[in-house]
Parts: structure tokens; sequence; C-alpha cells
């Protein structure tokens, strides 16, 4: 079975501010780069195919972390957030009250005007998992990270996670040929380089 270690990029000034980032393409900001300083990916893992989404953020949160040779996956990229990229939760609920509150209480159906829903995350990863045929690294965004809770965990994102990813950590499943997945370990802490 082929395993993949999943881990969200760096924080960004978007980040600090609470911004929906979604495909915006935004760096990392300079506490994001000195979290992620002299940190790498345990050695358990050194060994896996790198891939990340092709926003910046990901792709140089994995250099800071040690890749060497880096494959960018369009199906990782961010969740499409339509026109609530650049704003954020706050505003959108003071903004819109009651429609937006029913929009999050849809879970996996929730789908921002212009952009894409959980579920249409999910139905582009799971070609993606099943095309994957070494263990792989991913280095993604907390909408993808969150479709793939829903994969692991059956969850339908009505309700809270049924599990806490910390950032700056990594998950690591097991890939079913089905594309699927199964929890292995999870908030696997990086190492001092």
């Amino acid at each position: 079975m082929v395993r993949l270690l999943v881990i969200r990029h760096g924080k960004t000034d978007w980040n600090l501010q609470k911004k929906i980032q979604g495909r915006t393409d935004i760096e990392l900001c300079d506490l994001g780069r000195a979290e992620l300083a002299g940190k790498r990916v345990p050695a358990e893992f050194r060994e896996f195919a790198w891939t990340a989404s092709p926003l910046k953020r990901t792709r140089e949160t994995a250099e800071l972390l040690g890749a060497q040779t880096l494959k960018t996956e369009p199906a990782i990229i961010e969740m499409h957030w339509g026109e609530w990229e650049g704003r954020t939760l706050t505003d959108l609920r003071a903004t819109y009250g009651a429609e937006f509150k029913y929009n999050e209480a849809r879970g996996i159906n929730m789908t921002p005007p212009g952009g894409e829903s959980p579920a249409d995350v999910v139905a582009r990863l799971r070609p993606w998992l099943r095309s994957l045929e070494k263990d792989t690294i991913a280095v993604t965004h907390k909408g993808v990270i969150r479709a793939l809770k829903s994969i692991a965990y059956n969850w339908d994102m009505t309700d809270k996670a049924p599990v806490k990813f910390d950032w700056a950590t990594g998950h690591l499943f097991d890939v079913t040929a089905e594309g699927g997945l199964r929890p292995l370990r999870i908030n696997i802490s990086m190492e001092s380089a």
C-alpha cells in the first residue's frame, strides 16, 4: 500500500489576518519562514516523493522542509473560494447573515459563490489518490486537508472535525486502491535540520 504524508503550508500574511486565501497566490510571510527555518521532515519520510500544490506558499514550504525534487500537482491546489477569497469569516457572516450561516451548515456541500464545494475537492482528489504509485509527501492547503479528512474519517463537515491536525505537522495515511485513506499517524512533528 502507498503511504501519503500530508503537510499544510507555512503561514502567510493572509493567515495572520484570517483572510480566506483560496487560489490567491500568496507567499509565506516572515513568521511562516521563521517557523519552518531549520526544520525537516522526519528521516523516515525523506525518501518519499515530494509533491506540492502549484501555489507559491506550498512550494516554498516544501523547499524549506528539504524537498530536493518537487513535482507540482494541480489536484491538490486549494479549494476555490470564489467571491469569498480575500475576505474573513467575520466579514462574510456580517455581510450575508442567515444566508451565509445556511451555506456553512451544508458542510461538505457548502459552495461559495463562483467557487467549489468541499465535495468538489473530494471528487478531484480521489483520481489523484488512485494514481499514486509510490510513497508521497503532499504539501497542500487547509481546504484540501479538510477534504482528505472527509475521505479518511467519512466526515460530512456538518459538525466538528473528528481529529485536530496541528499546523506545521505531518499526517500519515495509507492510500487504498479505491482512492480512500486509512489514518496511520497524525500530528507528526518536523525534526531539526
